[in-house]
Order: C-alpha cells, then structure tokens, then sequence
C-alpha cells in the first residue's frame, strides 16, 4: 500500500512533463493513473471478501509511536474503489473539458496529489499518518478550488475552504492528541478493544467534540456547511470529484472508521444524528431558489451527505446497510450529474438551468446519461438509488423515539433532492429549445466516457445487487459494528410502506417543481436574517480577523526595530518572571568579592565603555564603546578557558566594528529623542534585562544541575567525536544536522538580501 501511495505522487510530478509532450492525448494516458490503482485494489478484493484484513506497517517515527501503518479491510476497500474508480472517469473527462484552460498540467499535479491523498487517509491505520493525508488533501483542494486563481470568486473560495477545513483539521489533531493521551497509541487498530477505556474516560467528551468538529468541517455539515456551495467556482472535474464522491465523504470515513472505537454513547450517538438531520433538511431547502447547475448539485450533495451522517447517528444494523449502499449510489450517480453539468457549460456556454432546454436531439448521449443517472438519484426502480433510498426510510423507520420526525424531515428533503434532479437531469433535454451563448453540440468522446460508465454502473448495481454490493457490504459493516450482517440487499420486497414512501417522495418532488418558479419568483426579495446565517458569521469573523490584524500591525509590526527588540524583551522578562518567583526559594546567593587585577581592570572597561555608549551624541564613539565593550567580554572568555568562545566573540566584534563603519556615513543624521520618557523606559527596559540575566547566571550556580546529557557528553565527546573541546564537538558531530541546518538559513538569507540589493526598477539606477 505504501508503494501505491508513493508511486502515485510520483505520477503526480511527471504529468506536466508527460502532458507537454503528449497534450492532445493526454486524457488516455492519465486515466492510467487511477486505472492502474483501481484494479490494484480490485486484485485485493477476493481476499477482503473471504473476511481477510491486510495490514502494513513501516517504522517513520518508533520512539514516538508514528509508523506508515495501513489496513485494508471492507471499509477502506469500498471508499479506495469509488476514489479510483471516480477518479479514472474525472481525468478522463478533464483532458478534454481542461484543454482550453491555462496550466493544464499542473492540474493534473494537483488532482493527482489529491487523489493520492485521499488513498492515504482512507488507508491508514495511524491517526497522525492519518492527518498528515487528511492536510494534505485540504491543501490540494485548496489549489483546485482556486485554480482559476485570475478570479477574485474562486480565490475567496478557496481561502474559505481552506480556513473552515483547515481549522476544523486543528480541532482534530488536539483530539487526536488527547485520544493518545488516553490510549497510550496512535494506532487505531489498537483501539478496538479500549471503548470501554475510552469513553469511561473524564476526556471523552472533548475528544468526541474535537473529532465531531474535524469530521464536520470536511464533510460540509451544518453549521460548516456554506464552504461547499462557494467551492463551485472550481472547475467542473474538481467538484465531480471533490464534492461529490471523495473529499466531502473524508469526515463521514473518519466517524464510520471511528464509530466502533468511541462510539455507542449518546453523546456520540445523538451529536452525529442531530448533525445529520439538520444538514439533511436545511440545506435541502436552500437548494430551492438556485439556478446554477453546479449550486443545486452542490445543496443536494450536502443533503445527501447529512443523511449518511444521520444514518451512523442511528447506528442499528438497517442504518448501517443504507449508509453502505447509499454512499456507493451517491457516488455513482453525483459523479455522473456534476460532469454532465460540465458537459452542458462545455457545449451551451451557461450554467443557469432557467436558459437551458431541448438539448436532447443535439445532445443525445449526454442526455441518456444524464437521465439514467437521474433515476437514480431520485430512486426510481431498477436504479441502485431506489435501493439506498429504500433501506434509509427503512432504517429511519425502525427508530423507537426520533423515527416519526426523521421520517418526515427525510420525506421532505428527499423531495427536494427530486426537485434538483428534475431540474438538472431533466430541463435542459426537454421542452422547447432555448436560445444558448454557443451552439450546443455533443461532448467529445473522452467526455462521455466517464460519466455514462458511472451512469450504467448504477444500473448494474440495481439490478444485480447480490454480486456486486453484498459481500462488501458485509465485511464494511463488520468494520463499523464490528460484528457481522445478515442482511439480504434486494431490489423489490413487494408492496409496503417503504414502497409507498417511496411514490410519495417523487410526487411531492414533482409537485416542488411545477410550483418552484411562481413561489422563488415571490420569495426573490426574502433571505434569512444575517444572524442566523453561518456564512454571515463566517464573514464577520474574517472582517474582525483583518481589523485585529491591521491593529496590531499598526502597533506592534511598525517597521522600528527597537520596538520589535522592546516587545522581544519585554515578553520573555514578563514570562521569566514568573518562573524566577516560583523558584525564588531555590536561589543560593554566596557573595565573593576576590577579584584579581586582570578582572578588575576588565570591568572598568565595560562600565566605562557601557557609560560612553549610552551617552554618546557621536556614533562613531559609540561604535568605537561598542567594540570595546565586546572585546573586554571576549577577554574574559579567554581568563576562563573559553578560547572558542573568545575566538567566536573577536571575530563578531570586529565585523560589526567594520560594518558600522562602513555605513556609517550613509545613514541620516543622529535623531534626538524629543520625549524624555523614551529614554526612561529604555533604561528601565535595560536594568530589567540586566538584573534577568545576573539572576540567570546564580541561579544556574547555586546548585549542580542533574542532567544526563550533560554526562553524556563530556563522556562520548572524546571515543565518538575525537575532540576534547566538549562545545565545539556538540555543534560539529551531535547537533551536525542543526548546525547545517543554521548555515543553510544564513545562506538563502545571504541570498535573499543579495536579490533585493540587486533588484532596481527598469529605468532607473
């Protein structure tokens, strides 16, 4: 598995190359990629299916428990086949739907990292392998989001993914954090046993709430739902696969993987089903004045994702089942309608389902696609869709106390789901022909491809569930419950309430649609108040952000550097401080006023010298002070057997002796310090600073410090690092790689300035 993950960030770095040399077929040679990773996770499925789970594990970090650990049982299997095998549809589709934007190439770098990512998050076993996957797919959708970064729409859209993902992606590393804390592991397959220890915990509900929050800010539910809607600004490929099929389901992989490890309690229980439900129905009805193709899939992608939430909410074995054949259907079916979306922008020049209609005799393929796939999505029989439907109002309705509500909130949701497909599946094939911004003509081959063959497979599934679903379904579970189903999957169990759900959902969706447009055309000048929208409160915490941002830039970030230096100092004294008085008990002070006349003579020098800098109204005497002051401590160095150090401080001193002077007559004239009080603090900033460090140096000798690596080394320095200066063999031999590290940051800054020195305006010396 880890050769997998590897190869494909490989593949990910040599498209552009491949796609310079081979751009007008480059979509046969991408689909490869995904191609090459679905059948290698299908080659696995015979041994998943007999009950098997493949583990890997490789040390990264062992001392603190980090390893590149994977497992491969049924869950990571289903969610590893729809990323790949979506995957495979989308870069197909994007070598011709991309061919006309700029950067094609370094698209595929993204989309392929992306990819890449969500294989390693799904996979892994270790929850910190798990997050660094987890950040890097918020990080490459954030490129794909704004990759027509030109416009200012799809730059906020980005940044607002990335903000409400990547704070939510914090939320879940403290809770990964605390989670260790309880468990003494990273590993997950380690938890299984420990739910007991877990949730008995004082910690528990931090943790689930830390996690909740992680899950819901990269599955879109409610409140954090807003961030996908806007992330439609992405090109067409992108919101096929991002948010439909693989990103958006990251956070709902994370509670189905975690269910059995933390759940089981009402606090995990009843959080994931009030969060489901209300994502379920609330954004479901905010669909009902959009008009943009990609915006309505979008609000019923975010429905369907709250029913898959709820569904592990409810948690009963039924639930389980629907969440199972629900999220391969979803999948399926979403996948095919947000290409055909991109195939109708493509070939009308418009997204806005009001300006489309009659495609069909122009657009034959794309609108049998398009309606397969729309059967589908409203759960019309034989489509997988009519299954996952039915086992959700089955599941629903097994509910002792939220069953009667549930049903209904889903009855309405799903209508509104109807509506949506009616729209986008239906409206822009039939009826009149309306006039388009570019003559509508069908998609190239390498578009219609893809989303016919998610559109069949839908089909197949529906007909033939046993063979393809079944066995999966059952070893997926087991992963969730931890215990096996005996549930049978069929397309028709006769006629009862389920069934009679079932009409009722696609007559009140189509009744939704025949009275959308009178009722949106009254309701154009109505919205919600700005309080209780989460994306007004997104915008005025981004404002309040900004203003902080610019206050305490104008106060602390000035460009003076001696207010930098103050707020340095006056920081670390304020935090010593408090360390110095908890420990005010432990310092010994021993006066010794025996001092030889070498000693005495230096400290004349210094306080003379300190005296004359801080004076002085020349700069050169006070360079002149300056270096004399630093070379008295240099000396002091060399009375005290420091040579390395004096040699170090000579070296210093004289080259800032000889910069000073060199720019010395360049700067502007002395300033005067018109306020007394300037100098007042400064002084005291300095005493402070003073007195801090002479406390520093007794404390650290008023008693023997106990530390092992101070034994260490002066014992190692000599056999290890053949050096009898213990200082000089700890930078060079122990601390090699930070040493290296210093001298490389010292060379790009060296560099950096050289840059800014040589660059000058055109025109102008």
């Amino acid at each position: 598995m880890l050769i997998l993950l590897v190869i494909g960030f490989l593949a990910s770095a040599i498209a552009p190359l491949l796609y310079k040399r081979f751009r007008e077929n480059f979509g046969w040679i991408a689909v490869v990629f995904p191609l090459f990773m679905f059948f290698g996770f299908l080659s696995k499925y015979p041994t998943i299916a007999a009950g098997e789970v493949l583990r890997e594990s490789v040390p990264w970090v062992p001392s603190l428990g980090i390893n590149f650990s994977f497992v491969l049982d049924g869950l990571s299997m289903t969610f590893a086949l729809i990323i790949t095998l979506i995957g495979a549809a989308v870069f197909l589709y994007a070598g011709a739907y991309m061919k006309a934007y700029v950067q094609t190439g370094r698209f595929y770098v993204y989309i392929g990292i992306f990819m890449t990512s969500m294989l390693g998050l799904v996979l892994s076993d270790n929850m910190l392998l798990m997050f660094v996957f987890w950040e890097l797919t918020s990080i490459s959708s954030f490129l794909l989001i704004g990759f027509t970064h030109h416009k200012e729409a799809s730059r906020k859209s980005a940044l607002q993914a990335l903000l409400v993902t990547g704070g939510g992606g914090l939320a879940l590393l403290v809770g990964i954090i605390m989670l260790y804390r309880v468990t003494g592991s990273f590993e997950i397959s380690s938890f299984y046993d420990m739910n007991g220890v877990i949730t008995a915990h004082s910690l528990y509900p931090a943790i689930v709430v830390l996690l909740l929050i992680g899950a819901f800010t990269k599955s879109a539910q409610f409140p954090f739902h807003f961030w996908l809607p806007n992330a439609m600004e992405a090109p067409t490929p992108v919101s096929a696969y991002l948010h439909s099929a693989t990103m958006v389901k990251a956070g709902i992989y994370l509670i189905a993987r975690m269910n059995h490890e933390i759940g089981g309690t009402p606090v995990w229980q009843d959080t994931v089903l009030i969060a489901g439900a209300s994502t379920m129905l609330f954004t479901a009805l905010l669909s009902f004045r959009q008009t943009d193709l990609k915006k309505l899939l979008a609000y019923s992608t975010l429905s369907v994702l709250g029913t898959l939430v709820m569904l592990l909410g409810i948690g009963s074995e039924l639930a389980i089942k629907a969440f199972f054949i629900y999220i391969i259907a979803h999948s399926l079916y979403k996948g095919t309608l947000f290409l055909v979306a991109g195939t109708l922008d493509h070939a009308t020049g418009t997204r806005d389902v009001t300006k489309l209609g009659g495609l069909r005799k122009l657009m034959p393929v794309t609108a049998f696609t398009a309606g397969l796939a729309s059967f589908s999505m409203m759960g019309v029989i034989p489509l997988v869709g009519f299954i996952g439907k039915e086992t959700v109002y089955k599941a629903i309705l097994g509910l002792e106390y939220w069953g009667g509500f549930l049903i209904v909130a889903a009855l309405f949701a799903n209508a509104f789901v109807v509506m949506i497909t009616l729209l986008v599946g239906f409206k822009p094939f039939w009826g009149a022909m309306l006039p388009t911004p570019k003559q509508p003509e069908e998609a190239p081959l390498k578009m219609l491809i893809g989303p016919a063959l998610l559109a069949v497979l839908g089909l197949l599934f529906g007909l033939f569930p046993d063979f393809f679903i079944a066995t999966m379904l059952e070893q997926s579970a087991q992963s969730i419950l931890s215990e096996k189903l005996s549930l049978k999957i069929s397309i028709w169990e006769g006629f009862n309430l389920v069934l009679l759900l079932s009409f009722v959902t696609l007559l009140l969706g189509g009744l939704v649609y025949l009275i959308r447009g009178r009722v949106a055309d009254r309701m154009k000048h109505v919205s919600l108040p700005a309080v209780i929208k989460p994306s007004a409160w997104y915008d005025g915490a981004m404002a309040g952000l900004l203003s902080f941002a610019t206050l305490q830039t104008r106060i602390v970030q000035n460009g003076y550097l001696r207010n930098y230096i103050i707020v340095i100092l006056v920081t670390a004294l304020s935090l010593a401080s408090f360390a110095f008085y908890q420990a005010v008990e432990e310092l010994i002070i021993t006066p010794d006023f025996s001092i030889t006349f070498y000693e005495g003579a230096l400290a004349f020098i210094i306080l003379v010298s300190t005296f004359l800098l801080i004076t002085s109204r020349s700069r050169l005497k006070s360079i002149v002070a300056l270096g004399a002051l630093g070379f008295s401590i240099g000396i002091i160095f060399v009375i005290y057997g420091a040579p390395d150090l004096a040699l170090t401080t000579f070296a210093i001193e004289t080259l800032n002796v000889i910069l000073f002077v060199l720019v010395l007559y360049r700067l502007p004239r002395f300033l005067k310090l018109s306020r007394s009080s300037n100098r007042v603090r400064d002084s005291l900033i300095a005493t402070c600073v003073g007195v801090f460090m002479t406390l520093t140096v007794l404390f650290a000798t008023s008693f023997e410090l106990s530390s092992e690596l101070k034994r260490y080394f002066a014992e190692a320095s000599v056999p290890y690092g053949k050096g009898h200066n213990v200082v000089n063999v700890i930078l060079v031999d122990f601390r090699a790689i930070d040493t290296l590290g210093e001298i490389t940051v010292l060379a790009v800054a060296a560099l950096g300035v050289f840059a800014l020195l040589k660059l000058k305006p055109q025109g102008r010396e």
